[in-house]
């Protein structure tokens, strides 16, 4: 919803711009309403208006009104005021709604690994894009490096660890790539990793 309202934000202040305003109020500030023949009609609403708010003003002074004016016969200036309210509305709602950035991605997994066996887990992610994690082991202990790999050949790892039950933290993509970790079981019985990972990607999987 908030990518058509952010879409349509610019055809919305073209038509504010050179149909609402030239036609229901004689402003014209690029001349293509006046080339439409709009500001005219937007100049005659105007007058209209602002003639028969005197008769009105008139009319409650006790005095009697104006001539009235033929034949045009003015849109309401409700019904004026409330299309150029829905036009700023759908302005200022797409415009909002486009810089509310989307909700971060949550995703859980686990990985059973028997003695002397190891995993990756790896995060599709783009340069400088966070997610945050959190993994414990039921079982033992494992091995672990938290490392990233990417075309070209580029490769970096962001920790390591020998014996560790858990580790949390946040991790920033350093290239277009996968990016997570490889856990290695080194004791003597399985050992199941559950890892909770959240934030900016596109893609959260065990390699094959």
């Amino acid at each position: 919803m908030s990518c058509r309202l952010a879409s349509a934000g610019p055809a919305l202040a073209g038509l504010l711009v050179t149909v609402v305003l030239p036609s229901e109020y004689g402003i014209d500030p690029t001349g293509a309403g006046r080339a439409l023949g709009l500001a005219e009609m937007g100049e005659i609403k105007t007058q209209l208006h602002e003639e028969a708010e005197a008769d009105r003003a008139k009319d409650q002074a006790g005095q009697a009104p104006a001539a009235p004016v033929a034949p045009a016969t003015p849109a309401a200036p409700q019904q004026r005021s409330s299309l150029l309210g829905w036009i700023f509305a759908q302005l200022v709602i797409g415009s909002a709604q486009a810089q509310i950035p989307a909700a971060a991605k949550s995703q859980e997994l686990s990985v059973t690994l028997k003695p002397g066996e190891g995993t990756e887990v790896k995060a599709d992610m783009r340069k400088g894009a966070k997610l945050t994690y959190s993994w414990k082991v039921e079982g033992g202990t494992v091995n672990q490096d938290t490392h990233g790999d990417g075309p070209g050949g580029n490769e970096t790892s962001y920790s390591k660890g020998r014996g560790m039950p858990a580790d949390e933290g946040e991790l920033t993509a350093a290239f277009d790539g996968n990016h997570g970790w490889f856990w290695r079981n080194r004791g003597s019985a399985p050992v199941t990793v559950r890892l909770t990972a959240s934030g900016d990607f596109g893609s959260l999987k065990q390699a094959k």
